[in-house]
């Protein structure tokens, strides 16, 4: 057994609801905290004299100076296995050019579906592994990745067969999920309906066959799939034994409806939610999840997080870490700046990078730090949490632990 501390403060993350709004006076605080470890999961946490006193001959990781712990975060949307990168496109769009004038002229997600085929298994293992260590670097111990650049039998299977070599080679756990459905594929002869049942006739099997994903994703908007096609489709990949999450009203409404209806776990971007949308969202067990990365990216405005929680729904923030929309994967910066724009407390935004993340991955035993959970933690060299966002995702964590491991 390991005893870490004393930490100034530590943040357990526990016993907090996981919907509606939260107050920072709701926060589980431990002054002068400690940590007891056994092996990849926490034993005990509670005042560091404590457990000093109740473990004596356990081994002692001394903490000499101010530090505040708190869970690893969580990143429950990304899309970090590509090759290449869009700064083509970003150029065009702050120079004022519109999506499909930007797709028009050979940009567009069609891009990087062009530059991910060329690549090889190995390369995009090593790209994603690379982004993976930053994310981890930064305290995101927990990572979701999406496929969607292959749109094809070979270059999906490629995809979700890098991301699983990837989560071999990181000490991030990395969670796949088939986005085949992000785009109809420019080569593809048939109709949208016909590719979506192309995706769960031949696709999916294989997939599980091969055990690469167990969970779906799809874009539902005028320039993907319609909500009537996409319901069709969620429901089938559940009757296979899939878990759903959805892209949902990032440029117009009706996405996040068919999240609800099909039981998805999620249903992300939301940028266009409505008052509607965001009542159907609070009335279920999906959580919302919001990518500030996106909007920063597209220059268009955040999706309506406080409205969100003041409706009663369970709210998350992701940085959709991507080549085209999201390019700079910056999790702690992306939910700072946020929380400023939507008046989001410390509370609510540290619990949609933790507790409140982790349902959308279906995950029981992470984003808290309490006995029989993980032992995923981040340290920040300040006495005062507040200084975690106040500094605005530039003080990032000084010590990570991954299930146990100090990675740094």
């Amino acid at each position: 057994m390991l005893l870490i501390g004393p930490f100034s403060q530590i943040l357990p993350m526990s016993g907090l609801p996981l919907k509606g709004p939260l107050q920072d006076e709701q926060l589980p605080l431990i002054e002068k905290g400690g940590i007891l470890i056994t092996g990849d999961t926490i034993t005990a946490i509670g005042r560091f004299a404590t457990l000093q006193q109740e473990y004596p001959q356990c081994e002692v990781h001394f903490i000499d100076k101010p530090m505040v712990l708190l869970p690893g975060f969580i990143d429950c949307h990304t899309h970090i296995c590509f090759d290449g990168n869009r700064n083509r496109d970003y150029a065009m769009r702050i120079a004022g050019k519109s999506y499909l004038e930007i797709a028009r002229a050979g940009g567009g997600i069609w891009d990087s579906v062009m530059k991910t085929r060329i690549a090889d298994d190995v390369t995009l293992a090593e790209n994603t592994v690379a982004r993976a260590n930053r994310h981890l670097q930064e305290g995101v111990t927990t990572i979701e990745v999406k496929s969607g650049y292959g749109l094809d039998l070979v270059n999906e299977v490629k995809m979700l067969q890098a991301i699983q070599s990837a989560s071999l080679h990181t000490a991030a756990t990395l969670i796949p999920t088939c986005l085949a459905a992000h785009m109809l594929p420019k080569d593809y002869k048939g109709a949208p309906a016909e590719y979506l049942s192309w995706i769960l006739a031949e696709l999916l099997p294989v997939l599980q066959a091969e055990q690469l994903a167990k969970r779906v994703d799809i874009f539902i908007e005028e320039t993907a799939f319609t909500p009537t096609d996409a319901r069709t489709f969620l429901l089938a990949a559940k009757q296979l034994g899939f878990a759903a999450t959805v892209h949902a009203d990032q440029f117009s409404a009706g996405g996040s409806a068919v999240a609800v209806e099909a039981g998805a776990l999620s249903a992300d971007h939301l940028e266009a939610s409505t008052e509607k949308e965001i009542a159907l969202l609070a009335a279920s067990n999906t959580t919302a999840v919001v990518l500030p990365g996106a909007s920063l990216g597209l220059g268009m405005h955040y999706a309506p997080a406080r409205k969100l929680l003041d409706a009663g729904a369970s709210l998350a923030i992701a940085s959709d870490w991507n080549p085209g929309s999201a390019p700079m994967g910056d999790l702690l910066i992306q939910a700072a700046v946020l929380s400023a724009a939507q008046h989001l407390s410390m509370a609510e935004t540290l619990a949609a990078l933790t507790v409140r993340a982790a349902p959308a991955l279906q995950l029981t035993q992470v984003g808290q730090l309490e006995a029989q959970y993980a032992a995923d933690m981040q340290a920040y060299a300040t006495a005062d949490y507040r200084d975690i966002l106040y500094y605005q995702g530039k003080l990032k964590p000084e010590l990570v632990w991954k299930a146990g491991i100090l990675i740094q």
